[in-house]
């Protein structure tokens, strides 16, 4: 279980582009990983839209977002494009990483289908966690302003 204080588990997932991406390479900002049930689906699409509208000012916090689910790379460069996001989408199919950060959401309108939980983890330049939220909910979205606040607390 990731907990606040501790240093963020490493780990490699393909992003959008097939790329495989490292956490250690996103290190040196603060990073906010945003673990989403599914790409397309309403809500996630609403809570990725928000971040990508966000830009500007994650910009000015020193922020970067890098969002995570267990679809595959191709359909993640799909709903990237759909919806015009300039941030990485990492693929965790093998879910993983899910399991490592102790966000599953298991039997996801299917019994046995494993999604990522909505959850949001705050790094800080050096990969320590400073800031955490899951839902239990995959329809409620995560406070923007909290987040924000959270980004604005580490210097």
């Amino acid at each position: 279980m990731v907990e606040v204080g501790g240093l963020a588990p490493g780990f490699t997932l393909f992003d959008q582009d097939r790329r495989e991406r490292r956490l250690g390479e996103f290190r040196g900002k603060k990073t906010l990983l945003a673990f989403f049930p599914g790409a397309f689906t309403s809500v996630c699409t609403r809570e990725m839209c928000t971040f990508r509208d966000s830009i500007a000012e994650l910009q000015r916090l020193e922020a970067q977002v890098v969002g995570i689910s267990v679809n595959d790379p191709w359909s993640n460069k799909g709903f990237a494009e759909q919806n015009r996001l300039g941030f990485p989408l990492l693929s965790d199919y093998e879910r993983r990483v899910v399991r490592l950060y102790g966000v599953p959401l298991v039997d996801l309108g299917l019994k046995g289908y494993t999604a990522a939980q909505r959850a949001v983890f705050i790094l800080d330049r050096d990969g320590v966690v400073r800031f955490k939220w899951v839902s239990d909910d995959p329809r409620r979205e995560p406070d923007y302003k909290e987040l924000s606040e959270a980004l604005s607390q580490i210097p």
